[in-house]
């Protein structure tokens, strides 16, 4: 098998998978035991269709419309009308990758057998996918609740040919047009297909398995950072001894340490807080560090947790299961069952969503203060003001900490729980929602801003370093790689006030594409 493809099969998918799908383009492909079990659901509901009594999803209208029965000559049409109507999102486009993940993670559910669309439904969105045709779908429409319906419906309208989607070359075309030119024929939808199409917590889903991956990489180089910051500092390594982490047994607490101690092993400028002003401890924002960084590193650990048991979940109103316990189903034929539930209620996702926004506005403000101590003199021990080359003709780094704190303080909005919100809707019938789509957008956003915080304090720490290094002092190897790989990246040193924008945006994507962390990891050995 071609290591671009990743196959979807009956029992869930990774985060590796989603994300090789979603931002690496990898091809999509169908198992013999998903296009099995999907035929063995469809012979479900054809069969309940075929019966007199309403199933809902099958046979009725939906949500509050629930309670009138549809006639057979009805049904194409009705599941034709519930992807149009429900096509009504708005506000601006929603990211690729972000699409990409949503139907990925929608098409991993149709492939588990549970939710009766037909085999060639789910070929069409695998096909869509591997074509890089990617629907429109906007920022605004979903309640986290009977699934992402609006972002959802959007993907879906575009199977039909209809909408709009923006094809490989970025152009956006009508979908229609899309689909012939790459040989794909639209989807014509029959009973309970254009409800199963909507009803997931795909989109919240996918945003924070990406999240996820982006902040392992973050909640890392914020502890190279923070080590960059305590040893410009003058600070001391001791607090970092895994024994004082051992009697505090948090698992992030300690793997924050240990990648702290890497980082400024053989370092010549650590432990000498004595030497100029008498320091016993070194300020909160250099001491706590492992603990502020760990105990994200284990809200991330939970979130992760999460997400593999969604990864893992079939998430559909009504599902289809095969074998039939007598009494107990809503409607039974076909060797199975379609029973009403509420797996689709995006509160587990949600909360773990908010929970991220909330620690990483936390690690943005400890970061954020150890950047204003490396740039006022009366605290920095020995730096001069800003970091400036001639203070006072130069202002140095003085405003790159004004938009470091204007991003902090964006975050701390953006931490506010959407998931503690709730409206209700369809008459009354979706009287509980999630938020959870909200809440995911704004992690998005929260991610990266903290990319661009983390950033500027190894910006800062870096330029206060290498003058370090201009009074005589040695920094530790790994600091002196992370030097070395930044400026190499086209990130300028310590000097006379330059147009600062440019580097700092330098190492904004030195930070986000990892490559902070892959500076270090020849000298520490993997940082955890």
């Amino acid at each position: 098998m071609d290591m671009h493809t990743v196959v979807v099969g009956t029992s869930g998918t990774t985060a590796e998978d989603v994300i090789a799908v979603a931002r690496a383009g990898a091809r999509v492909e169908l198992s013999a035991a998903a296009v099995d079990a999907l035929a063995a659901a469809r012979e479900i509901v054809e069969a309940l269709a075929a019966k007199p009594e309403p199933v809902y999803g099958v046979s009725t209208g939906f949500g509050a419309l629930a309670s009138r029965h549809i006639s057979p000559e009805l049904r194409a049409q009705l599941q034709r009308n519930i992807v149009r109507s429900h096509a009504a999102g708005m506000g601006p486009r929603v990211e690729r990758e972000v699409v990409r993940a949503l139907m990925f993670l929608r098409l991993k559910t149709l492939a588990s057998g549970h939710t009766g669309v037909r085999p060639e439904v789910a070929q069409t969105m695998a096909d869509v996918l591997n074509a890089g045709i990617t629907p429109v779908v906007h920022e605004y429409g979903s309640l986290g609740c009977s699934g992402d319906l609006a972002p959802l419906s959007h993907c879906a309208l575009a199977l039909m040919g209809e909408g709009d989607a923006e094809g490989p070359d970025g152009v956006v075309r009508p979908a229609g047009e899309l689909l012939a030119a790459h040989g794909i024929a639209p989807v014509e939808l029959r009973e309970k297909e254009g409800l199963a199409l909507l009803n997931g917590t795909d989109g919240m889903l996918g945003m924070l398995v990406m999240a996820l991956a982006d902040l392992k990489n973050l909640y890392i180089s914020a502890d190279i950072t923070a080590a960059l910051s305590l040893e410009a500092l003058l600070g001391t390594d001791k607090v970092l001894a895994p024994e004082l982490h051992a009697i505090r047994p948090h698992p992030g607490q300690g793997a924050s340490a240990d990648n702290m101690l890497r980082v400024l092993a053989g370092s010549g400028l650590t432990g000498h807080h004595q030497d100029d002003a008498p320091r016993v401890q070194d300020a909160y924002s250099v001491r706590c560090a492992p603990q502020v960084n760990g105990a994200g590193r284990d809200t991330l650990a939970y979130a992760c947790v999460v997400a593999e048991r969604e990864l893992a979940a079939a998430v559909d109103n009504p599902v289809v299961l095969r074998g039939s316990t007598s009494g107990s189903s809503e409607a039974e034929g076909g060797g199975g069952r379609v029973e009403s539930n509420g797996n689709f209620h995006g509160a587990p996702v949600a909360y773990v969503l908010d929970f991220l926004a909330i620690v990483a506005a936390d690690l943005g403000s400890i970061s954020e203060r150890r950047t204003d101590r490396l740039l006022d003199k009366n605290r920095s021990h020995g730096l001069p003001p800003f970091l400036a080359d001639d203070a006072g003709v130069d202002s140095g780094l003085m405003i790159a900490q004004y938009t470091q704190a204007a991003l902090v303080s964006e975050m701390k909005r953006l931490a506010v729980p959407a998931s503690a919100d709730s409206i209700p809707s369809s008459a009354m019938q979706e009287d509980h929602v999630s938020m959870g789509w909200s809440a995911a957008r704004k992690l998005r956003t929260a991610v990266t801003h903290l990319a661009r915080i983390v950033a500027v304090e190894m910006y800062t720490a870096t330029r206060a370093v290498e003058l370090r290094v201009a009074q005589g002092l040695t920094p530790a190897p790994a600091s002196l790689a992370a030097i070395e790989a930044l400026r190499a990246a086209g990130v300028e040193g310590p000097g006379p006030d330059r147009f600062l924008a440019p580097d700092l945006a330098g190492a904004d994507a030195f930070v986000r594409e990892g490559k902070l962390v892959a500076a270090v990891e020849p000298v520490t050995g993997p940082l955890a």
